[in-house]
């Protein structure tokens, strides 16, 4: 049994003031980058086996993977399929636990008024989970957003529209999933 590791991007500008940043390009806090090497000692400290490095294009996550990837000693590969969930009319609003957005997230066939809907954020997610799991050789680290997070929960374990709509990662904490 293999094993995939998942973290979220560190600390970005909008994080801090609380609004949605959907595939809006925001970029890290230095907050959030220290964040992200305090996780890249503490995956060294732990002795995690990690072969690949696959991060979302945006610079809040592939600069945490790109920071992270400096203490293993690999290079890190964009994958647009962990982009995060483009939230149409919800990009950059606050607050995020906004009433109207946290019922929106429910709705897995609404595009956002221009953005993406979850089930086609889940198929482009899911596609490289499958591709993940076949490659039996190497142990990947996927570095992304809370969005993607939930859909790569999803994948793994069964739950209600609402246990996913509620599901949150703290920035740079890492989840480890057996495949």
């Amino acid at each position: 049994m293999g094993r995939l590791y998942f973290v979220r991007h560190g600390e970005s500008e909008w994080n801090v003031l609380g609004r949605i940043c959907g595939s809006t390009d925001i970029p890290l806090t230095d907050r959030g980058r220290e964040m992200a090497r305090e996780t890249g000692r503490k995956i060294v400290e732990e002795g995690l086996k990690i072969d690949k490095i696959i991060s979302s294009p945006l610079s809040r996550a592939y600069e945490t993977a790109t920071i992270i990837a400096s203490f293993l000693g690999l290079e890190v590969k964009k994958d647009d399929r962990i982009k995060e969930q483009n939230f149409g009319v919800w990009e950059g609003k606050s607050p995020i636990d906004n009433p109207e957005f946290q019922t929106a997230k429910r709705v897995f066939c609404s595009s956002y008024g221009g953005g993406e809907s979850m089930l086609k954020t889940a198929q482009r997610v899911y596609n490289l989970l499958d591709e993940i799991k076949e490659d039996k050789d190497n142990t990947y680290l996927l570095v992304a957003h809370n969005g993607i997070y939930r859909m790569v929960q999803s994948y793994f374990m069964d739950m209600t529209n609402e246990e996913f709509a509620s599901q949150k990662m703290p920035n740079c904490s890492v989840k480890v999933y057996e495949i």
